[in-house]
């Protein structure tokens, strides 16, 4: 059984919490809470979770020996006890502040017993054996990704899809003893990618010393989340992929955009997707006395606090809708800055239709801070910047027509193989050339029809007011001006096709013996244009 096999059997048992009363948004809150515990039980069962065990009296052998009403209390007892570490009669049940942080002010919605004990019949019945095989946090991740892509939940408005994620870290390459961060962490994908991909290049960990390994699994990745209950679901995320962090987790709660934000260390990689739209509250709500310029975008100031935050020659990939790339005013100021604190080296236009909010049009935004010379360089550090536009004429993507790593890989050739975009790179790029020009593939090649191009500081800035939505494709569906007809040709053309539409109507009326209202439609289209009785008939 795949592992996709096991998320549909999951996402199935969200008809019993249908059935107990409990509303759509809070499916998987309530599933992963129950979940959490089965997976605990299968990975120290296996001997994959040495640490951060669950307290006797709240494990999976308490809860699926039980039925009925004693089953349901029991589950809010143990839910409590997680919760707070201790029993309801005062008595420790741990001491543990990971576990009291993913399950902090746990509760379940269920009324009826007999849907408690159906959902854990059904947990018990999956085959662990074969989900253990591809990794229970992969498991776990399929499940927040099902969540995302059912719109009527609204969790995953704007669900970053892996195959992004994958292709943004393969780019800036973390390595083991870099401190990685996500401001704006969701459920921890950004994380749990840059740790597997460590993980693939260093045999699981164990090409590692003893302190390198605890620096990876306690130290290394750091999230700001602002909603607990995603937070929740990102700390059992990262437990599940041996990702510890420190005690209050990987992810930490709060504002990034307040003082949270602002008592985080800098960093040597930010990789990120900050939520889209205005902050509530306007400026009053983005609380950092160390952003210099004041604005109520929360992804302006993602943007201030990404590259504040960097250490010199850090780099960063974030996430980022169009409005962030050519918005007037501060966020002029903001682009200026940071092309003058940091190399913007790369920027992707992504195609629309790859988040799950429809019309949504994003860019990743690559950069380190320095310039390509010197990571110590505080002025001018950015000489020219690299666009690769994977939107213009590029199919719609959706359920039917996902998005996929095969999507991405012409623009990561052209990225090439350094991080921090100082691989000899080299104008043109046809991997799309029939959609790029609007003809065949046998088109000419040139520079104006290629996907990948190169600009310099100086043109950004005098031909583009230092707006960063810079495309240059022709759109394949587009209608040049020059090549339709004129005016009165279009107009004589849609006044035969009027008069057409009319004699058709006329005939239909005639045959259904409206006789009345014919003459009636006859006398107001002649006083519409200027006719006598005659000259209509």
């Amino acid at each position: 059984m795949t592992n996709n096999h096991i998320v549909q059997k999951l996402w199935n048992l969200c008809d019993v919490l249908r059935d107990d009363g409990i509303n759509y948004s809070d499916y998987v809150t309530e599933l992963v809470l129950l979940l959490f515990i089965k997976m605990v039980h299968e990975n120290t069962e296996s001997g994959a979770l040495k640490q951060h065990p669950l307290p006797q009296g709240c494990r999976w052998t308490d809860l699926n020996r039980q039925s009925g009403i004693n089953l349901l209390n029991d589950y809010k007892r143990i839910l409590l006890a997680l919760s707070t570490g201790r029993h309801a009669n005062g008595d420790i049940a741990h001491e543990d502040p990971l576990i009291s942080a993913i399950y902090a002010d746990a509760q379940t919605r269920l009324r009826e017993p007999r849907h408690l004990e159906q959902m854990i019949k059904s947990l018990d019945q999956i085959d662990w054996f074969s989900a253990q095989k591809d990794g229970l946090g992969d498991l776990y991740e399929g499940l927040l990704q099902k969540n995302a892509t059912e719109t009527k939940s609204g969790a995953g408005q704007y669900f970053t899809p892996r195959v992004l994620i994958d292709a943004m870290v393969r780019c800036v390459k973390p390595e083991a003893g870099e401190v990685i961060q996500d401001p704006a962490a969701g459920t921890g994908g950004f994380l749990i990618a840059a740790d597997r991909y460590i993980k693939d290049h260093t045999d699981e960990l164990f090409d590692l010393n003893g302190e390198a390994q605890h620096f990876q699994k306690n130290k290394a990745f750091i999230g700001i989340e602002l909603v607990p209950s995603t937070r929740r679901l990102a700390l059992m995320n990262c437990l599940l992929h041996g990702m510890e962090g420190d005690a209050e987790g990987v992810v930490h709660l709060g504002n990034a955009l307040g003082q949270a934000g602002a008592s985080l260390e800098p960093v040597d990689i930010v990789l990120a997707n900050p939520p889209f739209g205005t902050a509530k509250g306007g400026e009053a709500s983005i609380s950092r006395d160390d952003l210099t310029y004041k604005t109520s975008n929360k992804q302006l100031a993602f943007v201030q606090h990404i590259y504040r935050t960097l250490k010199p020659g850090g780099c960063a990939a974030v996430v980022l809708p169009d409005n962030v790339l050519f918005e007037a005013g501060v966020g002029t100021e903001i682009r200026r800055d940071l092309m003058h604190k940091c190399n913007l080296h790369t920027i992707l236009r992504l195609p629309t239709g790859i988040f799950y909010a429809a019309g949504v049009k994003t860019n990743v935004l690559f950069f380190n801070k320095g310039s390509a010379k010197d990571p110590y360089q505080e002025e001018n550090c950015t000489q020219h910047t690299w666009v690769y536009d994977l939107r213009t004429n590029i199919p719609s993507f959706g359920k039917r027509s996902p998005f996929r790593e095969e999507h991405l890989k012409p623009f990561e050739k052209c990225y090439g193989n350094k991080p921090d975009g100082t691989s000899r790179r080299s104008e043109g790029d046809w991997s799309f050339c029939a959609e790029s020009n609007g003809s065949d593939k046998g088109a000419e090649q040139t520079i104006e029809n290629s996907r990948w191009r190169r600009f310099s500081r100086d043109w950004i800035a005098e031909q583009k007011g230092d707006s960063l939505d810079i495309s240059w494709l022709k759109d394949a569906d587009s209608i040049d001006a020059s090549e339709l007809p004129q005016p009165a040709e279009l107009a004589a053309e849609a006044m035969g096709e009027l008069v057409q539409a009319l004699g058709e109507l006329d005939g239909l009326m005639r045959e259904l013996g409206s006789e009345e209202e014919i003459s009636k439609s006859e006398m107001h289209l002649s006083h519409i244009l200027n006719l006598t009785r005659t000259e209509a008939v």
